[in-house]
């Protein structure tokens, strides 16, 4: 750098004079030579100007006495070392002296607006003058500063925060926290850790000691909603009412529109009302007295119509419940739980009583009975029943045929039937043919799956036609049978007998399972395996057609048919060995030419005349075998029947070469028919496609005239268009002149009907004024007659009348009467009145 240095006005250096080792400030205007044991520390640097509403923080500031810069015996400025110095705006620049030094930025002054303040805090003792009052600050103070004003900044006080008010807004406030111990704005004094409310509307600004731990807002309530609290810890709540720790309680409207919790109160949820209609009540455990206690244990019945809250600890027992209505043909089955007064029946109930609430009536179950269940009257039809167990005694019963209300003491029995029996009544084929299995054991199995009948309702059947069912009383150890067509219904006591038949082909035990027994006539398919007396073995399949020979109302005739539980296997076994007895002492080819017979003879047998009995009767029970069919006759032996298969199949063979002969002719024919088809189907087709180009050249002539003729058949055609439009004119016209007419007719129409109408009222009026005058004239005459009649009076009147003919001429023309009659009996006099009467 040079020796010389030109300073303006704003700027200054800091020069070392290496001969004392001190530091100098120069500062401009000013010309610097710089002397050679001099030199410049740092470089021209502008001086620091602090505009208004602003300041600047320096560290190592130079000491001042009466605003002078103390040095020291070197002529140095003296700093305040490690120490910092607030400088605020300045009408003049300065300079920083050598050790001084600009902490950050010129900064502006903070200006607070209302509602909001300066959190501070002193970071050493000092004296603060506050409205000319010396208020002293140790260090660790924390106060506010409050807006609107302009914080100016000490060195001695640090800005913790800006604090800004919350407003509390209408059904909030705020949730205050106190961060060490102290005294509150209201006076209350307050502990570190502290929570409260600030309920008060506006702006609110936290004390110093104060932290803003949140907002609550208010529960609105409603006639329909209430606040359900919980004291967290003793205290007296918004209210003034004492809460204890765990004490719960409602807020409702009644109290209080809104309602915001207090610190100590814990909200456990929102209740709603309990409205009962006139139809509905219900049950609350424990509830509270008029006292506010509660009854644990005990139970309030409370009905409609009402309106309530359930208070804490309070619960409904089944919640709302509806009002038992009860028609006249519906009851209650009750049970006491706890002795009362039957204020109904006027009697005492103990524990375990139950009885009948019949209806029609509405019914609320007090708190000492318990509904076990609703009844219905059960109306049966005269085929229909059910049966009732009487609890006390324990006997059963069937009720048919009238509508039965279950008592007290009574319930519904349940009636168990063997597993074949309920297949057989669920199954659609019960009750039918007892041979036909196939098709029975096919129906079991898909009714199986069906609705199973009621057990409390009295079993019933439909005996089939021609058929009987036997049934047992296990109790009186007695059975009756019953013949279709009829309807049996079971007594509590009694079972179907279940038969167990023999079925399929040949024929087996226990494959037909039935009730019903039938009567015949039926048949019965089996086959037999026979040997001859030349050892030839032989498989006959027979059918027999059978029946039962009984009397209904004879009650042993009628048992006798069940005598045998499997009529058909043992009228198959004995039928079967008295075909193999007679079979065994005849030849084969005996056999083979008489089998019918010699099947026959077995089995109905010869009279004394060797005639053929004309059927075959088991007396046991009454079973007639009336005719036997020989469906079929096999040799069993595997050669015999093999020479008989071959010539079958020989027969069979002969007949199938035949048939495709025949089929190779046939096909041969249809062949030759369809390529003549073929043939001519071509020609056909070439005669269609010279039609088809015949007409395509028809149509290119055409186009080629169109296209030469399209100008004078355009100009022709608007010609005629031209035509058309004008005939269409003429005739719109015409149709507008017709409907012209058409007006004026009608016109004149409703003028002449106008003009008719007002002389028809005109007419009228008249007549009616013409009756009026008659009517009036006649009243004229009527009244001059009567005072005609006052002015001669009833004496001269009577004594005209007693003068004579003559007299009463006079007395008549004098009432203007010119020509008259006169009847003794009917005198006008005497219709006046005038008369004597004799």
């Amino acid at each position: 750098m040079s020796g010389v240095l030109r300073l303006k006005a704003d700027l200054y250096i800091h020069v070392l004079d290496e001969n004392t080792n001190t530091v100098r400030l120069v500062q401009g205007p000013q010309t610097y030579t710089r002397k050679q044991n001099e030199t410049i520390v740092s470089e021209p640097k502008k001086m620091i100007l602090v505009p208004p509403r602003h300041y600047c923080v320096i560290r190592n500031p130079v000491l001042r006495k009466d605003n002078k810069i103390i040095l020291d015996e070197f002529q140095q400025a003296k700093l305040k070392w490690g120490d910092t110095e607030i400088r605020f705006e300045s009408t003049e620049p300065f300079p920083l002296y050598p050790g001084e030094e600009l902490s950050g930025k010129i900064q502006e002054l903070i200006n607070l607006p209302v509602a909001q303040a300066l959190r501070l805090r002193a970071n050493r003792d000092f004296k603060e003058i506050i409205k000319k009052k010396e208020v002293p600050r140790s260090a660790g103070d924390e106060w506010y500063f409050f807006g609107p004003n302009t914080y100016y900044p000490r060195i001695e006080v640090d800005v913790i925060e800006t604090v800004k008010s919350t407003v509390i807004k209408p059904n909030t406030a705020l949730k205050i926290k106190a961060r060490r111990n102290f005294v509150d704005r209201k006076g209350i004094q307050r502990r570190a850790g502290e929570v409260w409310l600030v309920r008060e509307e506006g702006d609110y600004l936290p004390d110093v000691d104060e932290i803003i731990a949140g907002s609550v807002r208010a529960f609105v309530l409603t006639d329909k909603k209430a606040l359900h609290l919980r004291a967290t810890k003793s205290f007296k709540d918004y209210l003034n009412i004492d809460r204890k720790a765990g004490e719960e309680w409602l807020v409702t409207l009644d109290m209080t529109e809104t309602y915001i919790p207090d610190v100590y109160e814990e909200v456990v949820g929102q209740v709603s009302k309990i409205t009962l209609t006139t139809l509905q009540y219900c049950v609350i455990l424990d509830p509270f007295d008029e006292n506010n206690k509660q009854r644990i244990g005990h139970k309030e019945l409370r009905k409609g119509e009402c309106s309530f809250f359930l208070k804490p600890g309070e619960k409904l027992e089944k919640g709302i419940q509806s009002i038992y209505v009860l028609a006249w043909e519906e009851a209650l089955l009750l049970r006491c739980i706890q002795p009362f007064r039957d204020e109904t029946e006027k009697k005492d109930r103990i524990p375990g009583e139950t009885w009948l609430v019949k209806g029609p009536i509405r019914f609320i179950p007090p708190n000492e009975v318990d509904v076990i269940e609703k009844r219905k009257s059960i109306p049966l039809d005269e085929n229909e029943g059910i049966y009732v167990r009487d609890l006390e005694t324990g006997n059963i019963r069937s009720v048919i045929g009238k509508t039965h209300m279950l008592e007290a003491n009574e319930e519904l029995w349940k009636k168990p039937l063997p597993q074949a029996v309920e297949d057989i009544l669920n199954s659609e084929s019960g009750g039918k043919s007892n041979i036909n299995v196939e098709f029975q054991e096919s129906k079991l199995s898909v009714n199986r799956a069906k609705a199973i009948r009621d057990p409390t309702r009295v079993i019933t059947y439909r005996v089939p036609h021609n058929s009987a069912v036997q049934i047992y009383n296990y109790q009186n150890k007695t059975s009756r049978v019953a013949f279709g067509p009829d309807l049996v219904m079971l007594d509590p006591d009694e079972q179907f007998t279940v038969l167990s038949l023999s079925g399929s082909v040949p024929k087996r035990p226990n494959v037909i399972r039935t009730i019903s027994l039938s009567l015949g006539p039926d048949f019965m398919t089996d086959v037999l395996v026979v040997e001859t007396s030349d050892h030839a073995r032989l498989s006959l399949q027979l059918s027999y057609n059978w029946h039962f020979e009984v009397d209904p109302k004879n009650p042993n005739d009628a048992k006798k048919i069940f005598q045998i539980p499997d009529f058909i296997g043992a009228a198959c076994k004995a039928i079967g060995a008295n075909i193999r007895g007679v079979v065994a002492r005849t030849k084969f080819d005996d056999f083979h030419k008489k089998s019918a017979d010699i099947i026959r003879d077995a089995v109905f047998g010869r009279d004394d005349s060797e005639k053929p009995n004309p059927t075959y009767r088991f007396e046991t029970n009454n079973l007639v075998i009336t005719n036997i069919d020989i469906q079929s006759v096999e040799p069993v032996d595997k050669n015999t029947l093999a020479s008989l298969q071959k010539s079958v199949q020989l027969a069979i063979s002969i007949t199938t070469q035949s048939q495709e002969a025949d089929a190779k002719q046939d096909a041969l024919r249809r062949e030759a028919q369809a390529k003549a088809r073929l043939e001519r189907q071509e020609i056909d087709d070439q005669i269609k496609a010279e039609e088809k180009r015949k007409k395509l050249l028809e149509l290119r002539a055409e186009s080629a005239a169109v296209k030469s003729m399209g100008t004078a058949k355009a100009e022709a055609k608007a010609k005629a268009e031209a035509a058309m439009i004008e005939g269409r004119a003429k005739v719109k016209q015409a149709e507008l002149k017709l409907q012209a007419a058409e007006i004026k007719t009608k016109t004149e129409i409703e003028n002449m009907k106008s003009q008719f109408k007002l002389e028809f009222e005109q007419q009228k009026k008249m007549n009616q004024l013409k009756i009026a005058k008659t009517k009036k004239m006649a009243d004229i005459e009527i009244n001059k007659f009567k005072e005609i009649v006052s002015s001669i009076g009833k004496d001269t009147i009577k004594a005209i009348s007693q003068a004579g003919p003559e007299v009463q001429r006079q007395l008549l023309s004098g009432l203007g009467i010119e020509e008259y009659f006169l009847d003794p009996e009917k005198s006008p006099l005497a219709l006046l009145g005038l008369t004597e009467k004799k």
